[in-house]
């Protein structure tokens, strides 16, 4: 058998990949940029092919990049799942609970933290998932985002997802018949989110021109609060930015999100497991979304 590239190599490709920068991604890995640097560029010699662009200030994805990112983060997760699942069944944690990075970012912790305040004898474990959690059965619960005609036979809506319009407060002048000279921030993955607004507002969506594309709902958020442009997210996501004034809606839309989050559960649960559901559920519900 061939011998495989160095997971670093593979991991600091992930990260910048999604961050599209080396910075960034050697801050996610507690390491130098250079060392971003160089594992992608080990990466590129071994493949043979390069991967990214690289602009004075800025990464881009080549098309080979874009077409090897989904198979090395499918099996980083693969192995991050397989190693959380070891770790599980050898520790005194009492639930499991596997949910999408954009889900632990900004609501998932106080969702925790309200049950460890009313059960501290209930040990949780949290496994933060970029895709599907691969191990079936490795979680108590799990959390997953799906497309509205993707949903499975088991899954349990948490709410009914919105879009929101939102950018940072100096944009509050925008208008429909404006929004079309903004700069636009778009997440790579969910172009039904500009449709589903556009269609909204009674808009063509070709002409709301790119300015930014993210593979990551946080960094297009990010990216729109530090004044890059207008983005449309998941309102479950934005709300944490609007309740702290970094973002605003300057224009109010009612627009059902095609996609939202579900939970299964597993078949035998312990009883900790089905406190910890039905304190996920009523939480869920109690969610202003």
């Amino acid at each position: 058998m061939k011998s495989l590239p160095h997971l670093s190599f593979l991991r600091s490709f992930e990260a910048a990949a999604r961050h599209l920068s080396f910075t960034s991604a050697a801050d996610e890995l507690n390491c130098t940029q250079a060392a971003v640097s160089n594992h992608v560029r080990s990466l590129e010699d071994y493949i043979g092919r390069p991967l990214f662009v690289r602009h004075a200030r800025s990464l881009t994805l080549t098309d080979v990049g874009q077409g090897y990112l989904p198979s090395v983060q499918r099996a980083l997760q693969d192995i991050d799942t397989a190693t959380a699942s070891l770790i599980t069944k050898n520790s005194t944690r009492a639930v499991t609970v596997s949910c999408p990075v954009s889900l632990t970012e900004h609501w998932m912790p106080q969702v925790m933290a309200g049950f460890h305040a009313q059960n501290p004898k209930i040990e949780l474990a949290l496994n933060s998932t970029v895709w599907a959690d691969l191990q079936e059965n490795a979680s108590d619960i799990t959390i997953t985002i799906a497309h509205k005609d993707d949903v499975g036979a088991h899954d349990m809506k948490l709410w009914d997802e919105k879009l929101v319009l939102v950018a940072a407060p100096y944009y509050a002048e925008i208008t429909a018949e404006t929004l079309a000279q903004e700069r636009a921030i778009h997440i790579l993955g969910r172009p039904e989110y500009w449709d589903a607004i556009c269609a909204a507002l009674g808009m063509q969506k070709t002409r709301i021109p790119v300015g930014f594309q993210c593979n990551s709902t946080t960094a297009a958020l990010e990216l729109a609060a530090a004044g890059a442009g207008v983005v449309v997210a998941p309102k479950s996501l934005a709300m944490k930015f609007l309740n702290r004034g970094d973002l605003i809606e300057p224009l109010i839309v009612d627009c059902p999100s095609p996609w939202t989050y579900y939970a299964t559960f597993k078949d035998h649960m312990t009883p900790s497991a089905e406190l910890f559901k039905d304190w996920l559920m009523a939480c869920a519900s109690e969610a202003k979304i």
